[in-house]
């Protein structure tokens, strides 16, 4: 940004780091001076030093002066080899944290980079308690390698040298991490069963909904409800990758049908574990029971519904889910609406 003031215009290549109506409001006030020639934050006695001050520098030769000092800082948290030269500084985002979100609101950064906006969100809270939720999106390697560590270390301690800790000054904080699938992903997860070949010949109009519809029915990609009965091994290919990654299937329903979750228990029933939630969707009451059921029988769900009775598991619902089937009383199976609110069919 170039403009004149008082008859100075930066030299070419040069600009105002900060908008025009900031640094004429610092010229009325007397806050800026020229030394040699070039123009300076001034500060008085009761002030903090420029080092402190986002706009404490007011022209540089480039954005990347400005990335310089985000990048420092990201080296001392992860080292020099993280790959990432486009660091916006910590105090920066946090004084526009400050000024555009007040406390309890939400930040919404859809590129969320190397997490400079969660580190200043951490930074806020710290100093003064105000506490900011944020949710960031990023895509590729960045979100394992730099993001997720970053955001990690910024909460154990408040100062990182060389990528160690100075001091033990951590804040208390929840984190959740989602990861989507991708279009290659889902494409990667399907698999084909044999066809008439004859069949498709003579349908060739019809060959790929056909094939979406029925040879690929027990595709990973397309929530094999047959698999349900195991929903803690359930397991998805990841474009470019040689394992496969575990799905959370619970999580994944939960935000299918809104649940507003207010708490989640796991309890063991002689070695078979049981997740629970319990919360509101559509503003009823809800229970969600999932437990692997693979190869059960008759005895095992008739001390499936023991169990739940003996521990209040499914007490005060007003709808209660089970993955699979069982004899729970008042529960119905969630598989055909995880299908069907999964893929919006009927």
């Amino acid at each position: 940004m170039s403009f004149e003031l008082e008859g100075y215009t930066p030299p070419e290549g040069q600009r105002w780091q900060a908008a025009e109506d900031q640094i004429r409001w610092l010229w009325d006030n007397d806050y800026i001076e020229f030394n040699d020639g070039t123009p300076s934050r001034r500060y008085f006695e009761d002030e903090e030093g420029a080092e402190h001050d986002p706009f404490y520098c007011f022209m540089e030769q480039e954005w990347s002066a400005t990335s310089e000092v985000g990048k420092s800082e990201l080296n001392h948290l992860l080292g020099n080899q993280h790959g990432f030269d486009t660091v916006k500084p910590k105090r920066l985002i946090a004084t526009l944290l400050t000024a555009s979100a007040p406390a309890k609101s939400w930040v919404l950064d859809f590129f969320g980079g190397s997490g400079t906006t969660g580190h200043a969100a951490l930074h806020l809270f710290r100093e003064s308690s105000e506490r900011r939720h944020f949710i960031l999106a990023e895509s590729g390697g960045y979100f394992e390698g730099l993001l997720k560590p970053r955001i990690l270390k910024a909460a154990y301690s408040k100062d990182w040298k060389e990528s160690k800790p100075l001091s033990r000054e951590g804040i208390s904080c929840a984190l959740k991490c989602l990861r989507l699938e991708s279009y290659e992903d889902a494409l990667d997860n399907i698999s084909f069963q044999p066809s008439d070949e004859q069949t498709m010949f003579q349908l060739e109009d019809y060959v790929l909904s056909y094939l979406l519809d029925f040879e690929t029915k027990h595709s990973e990609t397309l929530l094999n409800v047959a698999k349900l009965d195991s929903p803690f091994d359930y397991k998805l290919h990841r474009h470019g990758k040689d394992d496969p990654l575990p799905v959370d299937l619970p999580e994944t329903f939960n935000y299918l049908i809104g649940l507003h979750v207010a708490g989640r228990t796991v309890h063991d029933n002689k070695g078979t574990r049981y997740l629970v939630y319990r919360g509101k969707a559509d503003g009823r009451e809800t229970v969600i029971l999932w437990r692997t059921t693979r190869a059960w029988g008759k005895k095992e769900f008739e001390d499936d519904r023991y169990f739940v009775l003996k521990h209040k598991l499914s007490e005060g619902a007003e709808d209660v889910l089970v993955n699979t089937d069982s004899y729970i009383q008042g529960a119905r199976s969630l598989d055909p609406i995880f299908k069907r609110r999964m893929f919006n069919v009927e």
